[in-house]
């Protein structure tokens, strides 16, 4: 395999162009070659979920953020299809609720994060709040933040706020035993029109489809230019940005599954020492002693 998972990492204070940023790479797999690696991604992610669960000091946070059509989906359903759904949940977040924007746009992110021992997916997460709401900062309106009154009052110190109470959100919580891991899907604007066709051509995929994305779509540069400032502004030692190439889905998957691998290896985990040698075998002879 000819990559490593440090080309795609957003090093903190980087510059970066998503343009520059290949969609297409695929490291010379193939989907038979993906499709072989990623079985083994998810075996090895099975066996260190059980040494996760009963180590109990930590817990991961990963984060998709992606265009309409990039595969966060697809990359939840075949990363993590050997997990135990016992330790581990998945939050798709859409427009906040009314009790959401009573609260701050952290709030409903903050109760979701996981316990120790869990791995928690955000599906879209607080980034939106720093994405959709920058392309489209009349959305900020309701949640009736003081001194905002207008839309265009979201000036650039507005925004630097932003990042910088989202990096002390995720510092506060690495802090405290969360590992969190941030992948942007990196899909081109042609792929994710035949994606969308897809969607529109073919009758099982209808349901995919929403006016929102062509939305979305049309706002394609403004997106592009958020993005890339949340990349630059929030990628940190301790809550990393990877960009993910994204066109060929089986290789986005592949990527994924081995930088979550990676993370899991390097936290050195154990299983409890449990009862002592002694009182174990005190059990086991109790237990075949047992008269029925």
């Amino acid at each position: 395999m000819d990559f490593k998972t440090e080309d795609f990492l957003v090093k903190p204070g980087s510059r970066l162009k998503l343009k520059e940023q290949g969609t297409s790479f695929s490291a010379g797999l193939n989907k038979k070659k993906g499709r072989k690696k990623l079985v083994k991604n998810i075996e090895e992610l099975a066996d260190f979920q059980e040494k996760f669960w009963a180590d109990n000091r930590y817990s991961l946070l990963i984060i998709l953020q992606a265009p309409d059509a990039a595969g966060k989906d697809g990359v939840i359903r075949h990363v993590m299809s050997g997990l135990n759904p016992q330790s581990c949940r998945v939050h798709c977040y859409k427009v906040p609720s009314k009790e959401e924007l009573d609260h701050d746009y952290l709030w409903r992110h903050y109760k979701d994060l996981p316990e120790r021992g869990m791995i928690e997916i955000f599906n879209r997460s607080h980034y939106e709040n720093v994405l959709a709401t920058k392309v489209n900062p009349e959305f900020l309106m309701a949640e009736n933040i003081p001194g905002l009154d207008k839309p265009e009052k979201a000036d650039k110190k507005f925004w630097n706020e932003r990042y910088e109470q989202i990096n002390n959100f995720e510092k506060h919580i690495y802090q405290n035993g969360t590992h969190i891991l941030k992948f942007f899907l990196n899909l081109s604007k042609e792929e994710q029109k035949d994606r969308l066709l897809a969607r529109l051509e073919e009758k099982k995929k209808n349901w995919k489809f929403s006016s929102a994305d062509l939305s979305a779509r049309a706002q394609w540069d403004e997106y592009q230019k958020a993005y890339e400032e949340m990349l630059e502004k929030t990628s940190t030692d301790y809550a990393p940005w990877y960009v993910i190439p994204a066109d060929k889905k089986f290789f986005a998957r592949v990527a994924i599954g081995e930088i979550i691998v990676e993370k899991l290896k390097s936290l050195e985990l154990r299983y409890p020492a449990g009862e002592s040698a002694e009182e174990l075998e005190k059990a086991r002879i109790l237990l075949l002693n047992e008269k029925d």
